[in-house]
């Protein structure tokens, strides 16, 4: 079983504006609402491909039972934690001529809540997944992520994490089997502008010596690169498409390496449908549809 952690998870309501007034009553001219947050994103896409996931988390209010139901309806499997204090959050993302983003604060996870967490962790075996996807909330120790792995250590677990700067490095020593920082956020972990394929082989592979089995560097428009566990380099471009929407690219193209190593092992392959997974999502307004991701797939 593939299992996600969302500290944070949220309901995105998503508002279009043809022009965006300050000071003025504003009526939208469309609407949606998203289940969002990074390792939901992930449990969803992997759903389109076809894997079975359990999506863990903490939830709060009358909005994490809206969120809960909302995940069930679109045939998500959960397993979320009620937290006493505070709500799951709402997140208002504006697209207009300009996009703005509103995103609220969420609820208080405390130790208590940390300790059915780590329950729950505790029955993932050997041939289990596991994703840790996006930041820490601040109500949080800034080593959670640390704690995690290293009570995971030595059980045989892939585990994949998609974080930036320490929440990242500071994992490293416990050998993630994938991480994915883009190739700003690689640069930012070394204090470097990285202008070329050789300048990201370079850091990722500084990566590597720090313990990260996999090193995938997403590069927005310019594809990725790969750096795999047995030394290979793989390169990729990025199928032609128009971006309308960059929101869960990037947790697409982490479902999509896991949903292609998973069925073929093959790290080239991985790239290929995480990269053509990713793209889908950027050139949809919601995440990633099967359809569109096939006939990416088959352009790369």
């Amino acid at each position: 079983m593939i299992y996600t952690v969302t500290f944070n998870p949220a309901i995105d309501y998503v508002v279009h504006f043809d022009r965006l007034m300050p000071g003025e009553i504003n009526r939208n001219k469309a609407e949606e609402f998203q289940f969002g947050g990074k390792g939901i994103n992930v449990s969803n896409v992997l759903r389109t491909l076809g894997f079975d996931t359990v999506a863990l988390g903490f939830i709060a209010g009358f909005i994490g039972e809206g969120f809960e139901k909302g995940l069930a309806g679109m045939g998500l499997k959960t397993d979320l934690i009620r937290v006493e204090e505070g709500m799951t959050r709402v997140n208002v993302k504006i697209k207009a001529a300009e996009e703005t983003e509103i995103n609220g604060i969420g609820p208080v996870i405390t130790a208590g809540d940390m300790e059915k967490l780590y329950g729950k962790l505790d029955a993932i075996g050997a041939g289990d997944v596991l994703v840790l996807s996006g930041s820490i909330p601040n109500c949080l120790p800034g080593d959670t992520y640390e704690r995690i792995m290293a009570r995971l250590d030595g059980r045989g677990i892939p585990i994949v994490v998609d974080a930036t700067k320490d929440l990242l490095v500071n994992v490293m020593k416990y050998h993630p089997f994938m991480v994915k920082p883009n190739n700003h956020e690689l640069g930012e972990i070394f204090g470097r502008v990285l202008k070329s394929d050789e300048d990201i082989v370079e850091c990722a592979r500084k990566l590597q010596e720090m313990g990260g089995r996999n090193i995938l560097v997403s590069m927005a428009g310019d594809g990725a690169l790969l750096l795999d566990e047995n030394g290979g380099i793989h390169r990729i471009g990025c199928p032609k498409g128009k971006v309308v929407n960059s929101v869960g690219a990037g947790d697409s193209m982490v479902a999509g390496f896991l949903a292609g190593w998973l069925e073929t092992g093959d790290y080239g392959y991985a790239l290929k449908l995480g990269t053509a997974t990713g793209s889908a999502t950027a050139f949809s307004i919601g995440l990633a549809e099967k359809g569109m991701v096939e006939e990416l797939l088959a352009t790369l």
